[in-house]
């Protein structure tokens, strides 16, 4: 709105000074009748015209697609605005109306519950939605989940080859940039990572610890590629040799080199900082253990000054797992962490606590019955992460022997110390066809959970099915998961790894990818 005023003071002064021009508004992702209404107030109206950008889910991959509005965290879950939710429920009817309507419809949070409104409100627009000729379905499952509903996930560190690029580099709509400690050169090189990248796409989802042997194995893999050229025998089979492999051989050996590079920057990066004791201490608070000690190497980490917003990443997840902070900590983590960094901060921790990323325990209330004392005793003790964690088996019992390698759990992108929430989440659902057994875990969770499902096509008379609809059986494996508010490449990794064990094929869909510090930094207020 502000937004239109500007153009229309700006209309307004060139009426004045007699300047004569065309005006054109390009208004993304769609018109709003209250700007196009301000325009009128101003009297400006008939000089503009007014087209409007309609944004779409961009492939940035095979198996993954994504709106590329990091905006839209902070813009619904901090500021409860609600404009982009069109944006994602169109996007969700142009998939249907390439791919036929999604039967089966399964959603946590209330963002999730808002947009499937919309989109059946849309739907049911006559002449707005053509379905493909035969009513047939290629997506079986349609999974909305609200980012609010698993901040644990995003605020670990990552330990995939993928999340660690993303961690390092940064990862921008599916292009990486390498500078100099990568290439070795003065320029910079942009690569777009995807899985036509033979290399990439074998190493992307592997344990970090494990991807140098593969390099290494496939650095030998190469050499013996070349090393068939001194057995060519005639000018065709060198011609053949030339036109054939060699490309392909040259092409892998640049990607072979670039990840080298980029495997060598993250091992010095994790070995020259305190990365290892930043690890443990995230793996003990996820399991609720050793709460003192974690908290003293939180207040070392912000007296010694290191990456405020690393820091600040590490109380969020201890508030995550505890359901708060308890006053007495928190109060003087927050009081440390301003004197420390400057009280510019004082902002951010309102958004943390606002979005409850980072929050301060509530004092239980006095009460003076002794029975009433004995009854809050006799609670259990254990945050909501824990329970949900109990309930879902998301802390394994063991992770010493646990194999990084050749893994069989999930929870090998946390190292085997934890299994994504949300991805096991949609696991549990799938495996029960709905929320059946979840209610406890569904109301723990923010927001509503819901479901929507068309029941089976059943024979009528003569073995004729009742229903025009027709759901495909490959299609029942097919599954669209759309994270709003942003996704972890981490949560990518485990979702494929999820679909080689189960026989599914994710698609996942989502307003952006992201991770702890972009996740923080979409709250952080910074002083004008």
């Amino acid at each position: 709105m502000v937004t239109m005023k500007y153009i229309a003071d700006h209309i307004n002064a060139d009426k004045r000074k007699g300047v004569k021009m065309t005006y054109k508004v390009l208004m993304v992702p769609r018109k709003l009748y209250i700007c196009e209404n301000i325009l009128e107030q101003e009297g400006v109206y008939g000089y503009v015209t007014i087209d409007e950008f309609h944004l779409d889910l961009v492939p940035l991959d095979k198996d993954i697609l994504s709106l590329e509005l990091p905006e839209f965290f902070r813009s619904f879950f901090l500021d409860g605005d609600q404009s982009w939710f069109h944006t994602v429920a169109q996007s969700l009817i142009n998939i249907q109306q390439l791919m036929g309507v999604i039967p089966n419809v399964y959603g946590q949070g209330r963002c999730a519950k808002m947009v499937h409104t919309l989109m059946k409100k849309m739907l049911s627009i006559p002449d707005t939605f053509d379905a493909p000729g035969g009513n047939k379905y290629e997506i079986g499952h349609l999974i909305l989940i609200d980012r609010d509903a698993d901040y644990v996930t995003p605020l670990c560190s990552q330990v995939t080859y993928e999340g660690l690029l993303d961690d390092t580099f940064g990862i921008d709509a599916g292009f990486i940039e390498f500078g100099k400690d990568v290439t070795g050169k003065d320029q910079t090189i942009k690569l777009l990572l995807t899985s036509q990248d033979e290399v990439y796409d074998a190493i992307r989802n592997k344990h970090f610890s494990t991807v140098f042997s593969f390099l290494s194995s496939k650095a030998k893999q190469l050499q013996t590629g070349y090393d068939k050229r001194h057995a060519l025998e005639s000018v065709r089979d060198m011609k053949n040799f030339v036109a054939t492999e060699l490309r392909d051989l040259k092409h892998q050996h640049k990607s072979l080199a670039l990840h080298i590079g980029a495997c060598e920057v993250i091992l010095n990066k994790k070995t020259k900082g305190d990365f290892e004791e930043f690890l443990r201490t995230e793996h003990s608070l996820l399991e609720g253990a050793d709460m003192r000690e974690n908290i003293n190497y939180i207040e070392e980490r912000i007296n010694r000054q290191y990456s405020g917003i690393q820091t600040l990443r590490l109380m969020c997840l201890l508030s995550q797992t505890q359901d708060g902070i308890a006053s007495r900590e928190f109060r003087s983590l927050k009081t440390q962490f301003l004197q420390s960094d400057g009280f510019d901060w004082m902002l951010t921790f309102f958004n943390l606590k606002k979005l409850g990323l980072l929050t301060e325990q509530e004092q239980a209330p006095t009460v003076k019955s002794l029975s009433k004392v004995a009854a809050i005793a006799a609670l259990p003790r254990k945050s909501a992460f824990q329970a949900v964690s109990k309930k879902l088996n998301l802390i394994p019992k063991s992770i010493e022997n646990f194999d990084l390698k050749n893994p069989t759990d999930m929870a090998y992108v946390f190292s085997g110390a934890y299994t994504p929430l949300s991805c096991k989440y949609i696991e549990q659902i799938l495996a029960r066809e709905g929320f059946t057994g979840l209610d406890d875990v569904g109301r723990v969770l923010p927001g509503d959970f819901f479901s929507e499902i068309r029941p089976k096509s059943q024979k009528g008379r003569g073995g004729q099915s009742s229903q025009t609809s027709h759901l495909e059986p490959s299609a029942s494996r097919v599954v669209l998961v759309y994270f709003l508010g942003g996704c972890t490449y981490t949560e990518i990794t485990a979702l494929r790894f999820l679909g080689q064990q189960k026989g599914y094929k994710f698609i996942i869909a989502t307003t952006a990818i992201t991770n702890g510090v972009k996740l923080l930094q979409q709250v952080i207020e910074t002083p004008s």
